[in-house]
């Protein structure tokens, strides 16, 4: 299978992914993590696991992902607070709720929210 590889600011390295790979959510689709209390709006997509590997090991062994499936970054919320999370695809289910998310930063990078989805800001996508 063919590769390529990219620098991740977050990992502090250079990542090697397939050239192609089948992500199940889009970019300003609503989800929420099937195992934890939240929800929130897709605004990246890394195609491998593309983190430092110290936030890999925090997760306990028995519920850590595996790093070959796309991971995601949502601006995400629950009852308590609005934050960033970085979740893989595996822990990941299409949201019931279908309602928009309310996270400060939801306007920064989307312009609008129609039929459950967000739109990303024009000037934001390429």
């Amino acid at each position: 299978m063919e590769s390529a590889a990219f620098f991740s600011s977050q990992a502090g390295r250079i990542i090697t992914a397939p050239r192609q790979t089948r992500a199940r959510f889009a970019i300003g689709d609503v989800v929420r993590h099937r195992l934890f209390a939240f929800r929130g709006v897709v605004f990246d997509i890394d195609p491998v696991f593309a983190n430092s590997e110290e936030w890999y090991q925090s997760i306990p062994e028995e519920i850590r992902p595996r790093r070959d499936q796309p991971f995601y970054h949502l601006l995400a919320e629950n009852e308590d607070s609005a934050y960033v999370a970085y979740v893989s695809q595996g822990n990941l289910v299409p949201d019931p709720e279908g309602g928009p998310v309310d996270h400060p930063t939801v306007r920064q990078l989307f312009e609008s929210f129609k039929d459950g989805r967000y739109r990303m800001r024009a000037a934001l996508t390429h």
